[in-house]
């Protein structure tokens, strides 16, 4: 029988513009701000891994033994496609919370905003998924890319976090770049305001519609992109943000989106000290930042790596890190995983629609389980 490949990474990272793969651990950091000091200093030839949702809370960052980039999107194994390992029976096992109390959550955030200074909360919900016999992420990681629209798909080894964490993979397939560094030029592409897309073509064509012209999700973009001018002109010269969002659209969802490109003041300003000046954007947590932190403390289960971000930064500084969403832990073992979508809650928020938001968000991975 074929075993699993010997070239199976312990990260990837695939994106139609270049991706990378790596294998082995040379050394590992749970503190950000020590990788970046090894990266500046020519000690490692690249960090790759996954910093958490909450940034008091460890990173999981490793110096991998062996790297392969390449020019475009990976291209998974035979062996996940239809060799023995693609092979993948999972059930849900949890929902976190119940679907009732999401809503009345939503509810409750709606009130909270129209009462305080507030101004948008991302509230996201969770469900557990059971595997037998066990998965493996990677198997999870070729259906990802296989079904994305732009081949995306990332795995990350969440052993450096310690604890809990020991032993975890976090698999998704993000559409959104939190920040992009290749030689000065700086870029990112954040994502808020979203609506479900529809199977019949015209029916999508006026979601699109509706959303382009949404002064609610307008708004809520709005958030996203001027905390990201505010976070990169210190930083960048020549930084050039549209006035207007564009489309952007996956399979199963429609994104407001605005590409967003400058040049760094600083050339020694690495990829993953520009993550670390930009995350949490409103787009996966709020705004202001440290209000909709504390809502998302007291409401939710810990989200730990789930709205993070996700990438690679080398020697050179260059690198990128997408937005930890469309995603799932894989705890060791490969017994049992945990999946969450959110959505950003605004004053004017319907909470039944913001509810069948996050389940369309995620029909990304659970089409890629088979639920």
């Amino acid at each position: 029988m074929c075993s699993r490949p010997t070239t199976a990474p312990d990260f990837l990272l695939s994106r139609v513009d270049g991706s990378v793969r790596t294998q082995g651990s040379i050394d590992q950091f749970s503190d950000p701000e020590e990788a970046v000091s090894a990266l500046r200093g020519g000690k490692v030839e690249m960090v790759v891994g996954a910093l958490p949702f909450l940034r008091s809370d460890p990173a999981a960052l490793t110096v991998p033994r062996h790297i392969i980039r390449e020019s475009g999107p990976l291209e998974p194994h035979s062996y996940y496609r239809m060799g023995p390992g693609s092979q993948l029976h999972a059930q849900v096992s949890g929902l976190d919370p119940r679907p009732e109390e999401h809503v009345e959550r939503i509810r409750s955030a709606v009130a909270t905003i129209q009462r305080t200074r507030l101004e948008k909360v991302v509230l996201a919900r969770a469900v557990d998924i059971a595997f037998d016999p066990p998965v493996d992420p990677l198997l999870v990681a070729a259906r990802l890319i296989d079904h994305s629209t732009h081949r995306d798909g990332f795995i990350a080894d969440l052993s450096p976090a310690g604890g809990r964490f020991e032993g975890s993979m976090l698999v998704g397939a993000s559409p959104e770049v939190l920040i992009r560094r290749q030689g000065t030029r700086v870029s990112a592409y954040p994502l808020a305001g979203s609506a479900p897309r529809h199977p019949d073509r015209d029916r999508d064509a006026l979601v699109c519609h509706q959303l382009q012209t949404s002064a609610k999700d307008l708004g809520e973009h709005a958030f996203v992109v001027e905390h990201m001018r505010q976070a990169l002109s210190p930083l960048c010269e020549d930084l050039r943000i549209p006035r207007h969002p564009e489309l952007m659209k996956t399979s199963e969802m429609w994104h407001l989106a605005t590409p967003i490109e400058g040049t760094l003041r600083d050339s020694r300003t690495t990829a993953l000290e520009l993550a670390l000046a930009v995350h949490p954007t409103p787009a996966i947590c709020g705004t202001p930042t440290e209000a909709a932190e504390e809502i998302i403390r007291t409401a939710e289960t810990a989200r730990g790596f789930y709205a993070g971000a996700v990438g690679w930064c080398d020697a050179q500084g260059d690198g990128q890190y997408m937005v930890a969403i469309r995603c799932a832990e894989v705890y060791r073992g490969g017994h049992a995983a945990r999946a969450w979508a959110g959505g950003g809650i605004v004053a004017d928020s319907d909470p039944q629609a913001e509810f069948e938001e996050t389940s369309a968000k995620l029909r990304t991975i659970m089409t890629a389980l088979g639920l």
